[in-house]
């Protein structure tokens, strides 16, 4: 079985799946602690499965590692970390939703959705 929640980086500024770039999964109580999930590294497409099969509905914080993955590649980039928030909604009885949030980055900007 795979996890619900998959993620997509791709590097704008060259074209290319983002290689081995480090993401990690968070959950955000409403106390305001953060309590770390799994994490994982980008496979040779830019794609990553993370965390458990199932997500309890509440908000989590998925965050990627962009400043050590243009570091690796020598170039200088504005952002270190790209956090994104999302919200986990209780599925419908007998649904398993798919949630998948990617990235689009370049050195000094990016852009994330809900996928599908």
């Amino acid at each position: 079985m795979t996890t619900h929640l998959t993620t997509h980086v791709l590097d704008a500024s060259q074209g290319l799946p983002a290689r081995s770039m480090s993401i990690a999964l968070a959950r955000l109580h409403d106390s305001g602690e953060v309590a770390h999930i799994a994490d994982g590294l980008t496979d040779d497409d830019g794609r990553l499965a993370l965390g458990p099969e199932l997500l309890d509905p509440g908000t989590y914080l998925i965050t990627f590692a962009t400043g050590a993955y243009f570091e690796a590649q020598q170039v200088d980039a504005f952002y270190p970390l790209v956090t994104v928030s999302f919200t986990v909604t209780p599925a419908q009885e007998g649904e398993t939703p798919h949630l998948h949030v990617p990235l689009l980055l370049s050195p000094f900007a990016y852009s994330t959705y809900r996928g599908s």
